[in-house]
């Protein structure tokens, strides 16, 4: 998979509902760990005292140090209503955090722990430590409301709240009772062959043509992609428009070649000739 740091972070990252969790989620975190790590020697610093009483220090000052993550995400999700966030936005925001908080800890130790090294290096300690606090519940956390997107679209999908040709050039195949049983990017799709009772999706999976056969008819195909850039060419055959790099004419009829790793060529059936050509009008002579 190639990640575009120029796309927009999904916008389930900036939902209200997911910003709560995320913050609630990571400080429940950052107690535990600090508390059972002691990546910040506390009980070296409050000597005489009981682990009770470290316990409420470090708390303290674990929740203090979340306020930095709960204003970064309050302004993120005003930012967001306006203005479009691009994954490499989030990553160095997500930095700055990590940075900002460790710098936090920092200047708690040197002004109110007393402790005796030079704040550089506690503030190379304190953004490690961060990193630690905040990067492993923000990558599950990540990990678990894209898992809970896909689902919900998923069960839309199926209870026919969303239209199931294309979603955010995604197309999705159902068979003949209705079940989603096959999804696969736009771009992806070459062609469609009708095989008796079944249909045979060829698409493109890491630079190879792989097959996916769903029982349905391509008159059910026709209508599911009726909006799509895939159209009938042949009694037995559906193409993807944006895949065809050649129309030409061979002895046995006209024919399309797809632009595939593989040579692929495709019939064009006379039912089937004027709709094609009239899609490829323009800058096609025959």
């Amino acid at each position: 998979m190639i990640v575009n740091f120029q796309d927009n972070i999904p916008g389930y990252l900036v939902s209200k509902r997911n910003i709560t969790r995320l913050i609630l989620l990571t400080a429940a975190f950052a107690l535990i760990f600090i508390n059972m790590y002691r990546p910040f020697d506390l009980e070296l610093k409050y000597k005489g005292v009981t682990k009770n009483q470290i316990l409420l220090y470090s708390s303290l000052i674990t929740l203090t140090g979340v306020l930095v993550v709960v204003l970064s995400r309050i302004i993120m999700y005003r930012y967001s209503k306006s203005k479009s966030i691009k994954l490499h936005g989030y990553i160095i925001w997500t930095l700055l955090e990590v940075f900002f908080m460790g710098m936090f800890y920092a200047i708690y130790e040197q002004v109110f722990l007393k402790d005796p090294r030079s704040f550089m290096e506690l503030l190379e300690i304190s953004v490690q430590n961060t990193a630690l606090v905040l990067l492993l519940p923000y990558s599950v956390l990540w990990l678990l409301f894209s898992w809970e997107d896909k689902r919900q679209k998923l069960e839309a999908i199926v209870q026919g709240l969303v239209t199931p040709e294309v979603n955010k050039g995604m197309l999705h195949f159902s068979d003949e009772k209705g079940s989603l049983r096959f999804s696969t990017k736009a771009d992806n799709l070459c062609y469609v062959e009708a095989t008796d009772n079944y249909v045979s999706l060829f698409y493109l999976n890491q630079l190879k043509l792989q097959k996916f056969m769903l029982r349905n008819s391509m008159k059910a195909m026709e209508e599911m992609l009726k909006t799509t850039t895939i159209m009938r060419c042949h009694r037995s055959y559906m193409i993807n428009s944006d895949k065809v790099k050649v129309i030409r004419r061979e002895k046995d009829g006209m024919v399309v070649e797809l632009d595939t790793p593989n040579e692929v060529r495709i019939p064009i059936s006379k039912t089937y000739f004027e709709n094609v050509m009239a899609h490829f009008s323009k800058g096609v002579s025959i």
